[in-house]
């Protein structure tokens, strides 16, 4: 029953593109190319929010009981990997976007968004 679902929504989704309004591929490319410069604004930020969190979180479960240690040492590294990711999507998100949207000469150059 949930892979029907699953493939509902994926229809559903799909749909929605091909109904959407054609319009030039300018405005895709200027619309990828913003969210690239929100990606690379707001996520080495987020990355530098949750090393922080992680090491207070760290700090404060050592002088905490033994069980509670174990769960602030596996919060503090699900922040750390959560940074880890938000770092690598800033470095591979321009060279993929490149890859799907190609520049059409005039409006997207990711790698310098």
């Amino acid at each position: 029953m949930r892979k029907l679902g699953m493939i509902a929504f994926a229809v559903l989704l799909l749909s929605v593109f091909a109904f959407a309004d054609t319009g030039p591929l300018s405005t895709v490319n200027s619309a990828m190319l913003q969210l690239c410069k929100s990606v690379k604004e707001l996520l080495p930020i987020a990355a530098m929010l949750m090393i922080v969190i992680a090491g207070v979180i760290y700090a404060a479960g050592q002088m905490m009981g033994a069980e509670t240690r174990a769960r602030a040492n596996v919060w503090a590294t699900a922040a750390l990997v959560g940074a880890i990711i938000a770092i690598l999507i800033v470095v591979i998100a321009p060279p993929v976007l490149s890859i799907i949207y190609p520049s059409t000469g005039t409006t997207a150059n990711w790698n310098s968004c």
